[in-house]
């Protein structure tokens, strides 16, 4: 795909890895609405590239929201790009967790973008050429302790790309599914990264993210795993996953420990 022609949609673009995959679009010569709850995370940015980005307010998980994100994409002409980016996450066991935190995971990180795609693809489906991104997780493929419910929205959303490649296979949309590892954002609370830091875990800037993700982008490649051994370990997994699981077996007092954390930290803002 080229970039300097992309018309693009970016939803959770006040994100870390989103805001980074704006900015790099942008770079690019693309022209792109940007949808977030919030705009000013986008400030900056909405300053250098006047011409070429738009922000639109919207709560994915509300049906009125994404259609005024359908409106706004109208305006642009033939989209042939969609990148959802947005996501939340929750450190901590599963009996830890709320039911409305096990909620906005499943709503933000799978049900949003899958009902966007299904509002934008008719869009889409007039380019010459279109693809739809979706920004999942090493997680996707590896289920890990204290992070259940996280881990099943990401494999969702790995199975949905999956899944709609194949029903699209046929038309002039492709679907790219990009798995980060550990990612430096305002997502990960203070013992998910104290977890990292015990684990010697790589975490990559969101901006490395985003430069591999518009790489692939303009590669027209089918799926994007970061980081190694990252790439090692989720094939590792699909072929003897019960050496995985031994592994992981030995972390789980660290990760035990560390999540009794979560409930005493502060809320974000």
């Amino acid at each position: 795909m080229q970039l300097h022609d992309a018309r693009v949609v970016v939803a959770g673009a006040s994100g870390g890895i989103g805001l980074a995959i704006v900015g790099a679009l942008c770079a690019a010569g693309a022209r792109v609405l940007a949808v977030a709850r919030h705009s000013e995370a986008l400030a900056p940015l909405l300053e250098r590239y006047p011409q070429q980005i738009a922000w639109v307010s919207a709560d994915l998980t509300v049906l009125s929201e994404r259609r005024k994100v359908f409106s706004m994409a109208q305006t642009m002409g033939d989209i042939n790009l969609l990148i959802n980016a947005a996501g939340v996450n929750h450190f901590g066991m599963i009996e830890q967790l709320d039911d409305s935190e096990i909620n906005a995971m499943l709503a933000v990180n799978i049900s949003a973008p899958i009902c966007l795609t299904k509002l934008l693809l008719p869009l889409l489906k007039q380019a010459d050429s279109a693809m739809v991104v979706n920004v999942g997780s090493t997680y996707g493929s590896i289920g890990y302790p204290g992070y259940a419910s996280y881990c099943a929205t990401k494999f969702a959303l790995r199975g949905f790309s999956e899944a709609l490649r194949r029903e699209l296979a046929d038309t002039r949309v492709s679907v790219l599914y990009v798995a980060p590892r550990a990612t430096r954002t305002s997502m990960n609370s203070e013992s998910a990264q104290a977890l990292n830091d015990a684990l010697k875990a790589s975490v990559d800037d969101p901006q490395a993210v985003a430069a591999a993700v518009i790489h692939a982008i303009a590669g027209d490649r089918r799926d994007l795993y970061l980081g190694w051994p990252e790439r090692f370990f989720v094939r590792l997994n699909s072929l003897l996953p019960h050496l995985v699981d031994r592994g992981l077996r030995k972390q789980l007092p660290l990760i035990r420990h560390l999540s009794k954390k979560t409930d005493s930290e502060p809320p974000k803002s």
